[in-house]
This record gives C-alpha cells, sequence and structure tokens, in this order.
C-alpha cells in the first residue's frame, strides 16, 4: 500500500498509508502472552489487561481472536501440546533402534519438563479445573495421539528383536515416563527442602536424568 498525498495549510505531505493487519502474528503474540500470565497465575488469577498489555495489543483484538478468557485458555494448552508433540517428532524415533530410541525419549522428557517449567505449572492449573478446557478440544486426541502410536511401534519391534518384555501398553509406559518426570520438577522446591538437596543443581539434574532413564530401560529389558 502506497503512501498518499495530503494538502493541508498550504503544504502537501505524503501521509503513510495504515499499517496492514497481520492477525497469524497478533494471534501468536496473544498466545505468547497469555502462556506466560497463565503459567505465572494460573486460569483464575490471570488477567486479560495484562495479557493484553504482555502482547502489545488491546482487549477488544483478544476477545476478537479468542472469545473469553476461558477459550483463550483452551487455546494456550492446545498450543502447549503441540509444542512438545512437534519436538518429539523431531527427534525421529523410529529411526532408531528401540534401545536407543526409549533412551532417547525419556531423556527428551526428562530434559522438556527442565526447560519448560511453564508447562508444569499450566498442566497443574488445568488439573485444578479437572481438564475441563481440554475436553472441549476437537483437536486434542489428534495432537497427542502420534507419540502413542509411536511409541506402540517403537515397543513391538523392541519385543520382536529380543529386547523388550512382551505386553507393554505404550500409554502406560508414556504416563509412567511423563509423571516419574512431571512429579520431580513439579515438587521441586518441596523435595529440595526437606532433603536438603538444590535439585535443580546441574549435578543433581543429571543424577535424577540417569536414574529415570535406568528406571524404565530397566523395565522394559526382556
Amino acid at each position: 500500500m502506497t503512501a498518499r498525498l495530503v494538502r493541508r495549510n498550504g503544504v502537501t505531505t505524503k501521509k503513510a498509508p495504515p499499517r496492514a493487519r497481520q492477525p497469524e502474528k497478533t494471534r501468536e503474540q496473544i498466545l505468547v502472552a497469555a502462556t506466560e500470565e497463565f503459567a505465572a497465575s494460573g486460569l483464575g488469577g490471570a488477567r486479560v489487561d495484562k495479557i493484553a498489555r504482555r502482547a502489545g495489543a488491546n482487549k477488544r483484538m483478544l476477545y476478537h481472536y479468542f472469545g473469553n478468557k476461558e477459550d483463550l485458555f483452551l487455546a494456550v494448552m492446545e498450543r502447549t501440546y503441540e509444542h512438545i508433540r512437534r519436538r518429539e517428532s523431531a527427534l525421529h524415533l523410529e529411526e532408531l533402534a528401540p534401545v536407543d530410541a526409549m533412551r532417547k525419549f525419556v531423556q527428551f522428557t526428562f530434559n522438556y519438563f527442565n526447560e519448560n517449567p511453564h508447562f508444569v505449572n499450566l498442566l497443574n492449573s488445568e488439573n485444578l479445573h479437572r481438564a475441563r478446557h481440554i475436553r472441549r478440544s476437537a483437536r486434542v486426541e489428534e495432537i497427542n495421539s502420534p507419540v502413542i502410536a509411536a511409541l506402540g511401534r517403537i515397543l513391538e519391534r523392541g519385543r520382536r528383536e529380543g529386547a523388550f518384555r512382551a505386553k507393554v501398553d505404550p500409554t502406560q509406559l508414556y504416563i509412567t515416563v511423563a509423571g516419574v518426570c512431571y512429579f520431580y520438577f513439579s515438587n521441586i522446591h518441596t523435595l529440595s527442602t526437606i532433603f536438603g538437596r538444590d535439585l535443580l543443581a546441574k549435578r543433581q539434574l543429571a543424577e535424577r536424568e540417569r536414574h529415570v532413564i535406568d528406571v524404565v530401560l530397566g523395565y522394559l529389558r526382556a
């Protein structure tokens, strides 16, 4: 869009064209800001005006794109699940030997929780609300099912090769891996206090990562 000439008080000047709207960019900025606010304050404590300020938008635009705070929280949860699933997909686990694939998956999961503390906070918030938001999602199963299918194929390949035990439910395995990683980081401050250790220290994180990998691979071993 080009500038247009404007004559005012006998002087002709160029008037800058109105900025083109960038709906996808604005929407993404709102989601990023909302993720930060919901992770910091939970659904109940989060404020729409703070989200709008963080995003450099106004509340009218926020409501235009997302409807209300509850729907915005659902969009944040879907985006959060999509992010971890994309990162998992980028591991190309099915190109690896079964044991190597599982080791890499557990290692990734542990480090993802460490590097993305907002994920833990958002999960805590949604569980306080008994998953009422993601239960409304038409996409949540579609987003999350590929990782279970991939784990199932790796487990079956490992069983055929004699590396893994038989009859391992991939969903149960995923819950176990996520559970032992999630608990550590969701309770990191209380655990550090009662056991007198800084569990976020580099040495402690490395020790815990090795332990979690050993536990999972030990269970899977044929």
